[in-house]
């Protein structure tokens, strides 16, 4: 099978590009390195990788590259941290809504005149950004408050981009939901400003690899967000390539949607303890709260019951291992410069 994926040099997708790859799709790949700039991928010299450097916003382009896959992973956009949410509010919007509009446009058209069999959408956690019920199962998204942020408003409008091509065109279609994906590979955007969390340049893209990179420069006492009691899953990005992998081949995802995640709760503060644990074994945790951002989430706990029943799929690398490897990483980087 042939697939097309939009972002492939993202963060995410570097880690679904190997996946796919291994299990011997051939892949197209399309990035305008607009976050990071040129980087290199373990899989750019694979015979069944090719990669085109350019907008998706070029409708015809995409058509071209569409017009002999099988399938299209959705995935290009414009995202980052709670921080980015505030200081591009509107080109995260307009500019999301406008990479989507192309990919749609350019599926409908080879779904109609080539052989594209399905488009499978990376959405967001952030649609359930004001559920008020807890684990947040598929279908809550159209029963909660709409997203506050424009971000999480954007990809629920992702969501009925799929309804709607498939009840004007008849293009099925999968929707995927990862939540809080951790892994090797994010570094600081080309985009980013230089604002502060106590002494130390946040690292603006995720909580993760912000709180790494702040303990692995000495500070004391940690600062973070609010008061650290915000609910996240803490999801390894090798387990969500998995299971997009397993949302774009398996029958049962056919014009459904799907909640990816661990099924484990974490605190920010239990997060930060863990992690300071892990660099700095043997010394006292102290840590001092920042003002909250306005759009950082209180309380995000999915159900994973449907993508188990339905795909047979579980997240289940724990997030002790998941930092086992990310801090050696964030430590390289911090090293070079990237964050």
């Amino acid at each position: 099978m042939k697939i097309l994926v939009t972002g492939s040099a993202g963060f995410i997708c570097g880690y679904v590009v190997e996946e796919l790859l291994r299990h011997g799709y051939t892949v197209v790949g399309i990035d305008n390195y607009s976050k990071y700039g040129a980087v290199k991928k373990s899989y750019d010299s694979h015979p069944n990788y090719h990669f085109y450097q350019h907008d998706m916003k070029d409708v015809e382009f995409v058509k071209e590259c569409i017009a002999d896959c099988d399938h299209v992973l959705a995935a290009a956009a414009m995202i980052g941290g709670i921080s980015y949410f505030h200081e591009q509010a509107y080109t995260l919007l307009a500019e999301n809504e406008r990479i989507l509009a192309a990919t749609f446009d350019a599926a409908v058209w080879a779904h109609q005149t080539r052989k594209l069999q399905k488009i499978t959408v990376l959405s967001s956690s952030m649609v359930y950004e004001c559920a008020a019920s807890f684990p947040s199962r598929e279908g809550d998204e159209r029963q909660c408050p709409p997203p506050l942020s424009t971000y999480g408003f954007q990809k629920l409008a992702s969501e009925y981009y799929c309804q709607g091509a498939f009840e004007q065109y008849g293009l099925p279609y999968t929707i995927v939901r990862p939540f809080n994906c951790v892994g090797i590979g994010e570094k600081r955007a080309l985009c980013d400003k230089e604002l502060y969390s106590g002494n130390v340049k946040l690292a603006m893209s995720h909580v993760v690899p912000d709180l790494i990179q702040k303990t692995l420069k000495g500070q004391d006492p940690l600062h973070i967000l609010g008061a650290g009691n915000q609910i996240r899953h803490y999801t390894y990005a090798g387990d969500l390539a998995r299971g997009i992998r397993l949302c774009i081949e398996h029958p049962n995802a056919l014009n459904q949607d799907f909640n990816l995640s661990t099924p484990d709760s974490t605190s920010v503060l239990e997060l930060a303890q863990m992690i300071w644990r892990k660099i700095n074994a043997g010394k006292a945790f102290r840590y001092a709260s920042d003002e909250p951002y306005k759009y950082d989430v209180q309380k995000r706990v999915p159900s994973v019951q449907k993508a188990k029943d339905l795909l047979g799929f579980s997240a289940d690398t724990k997030l002790e291992a998941i930092l086992d490897e990310v801090i050696p990483w964030v430590a390289e980087q911090v090293r070079l410069g990237g964050i």
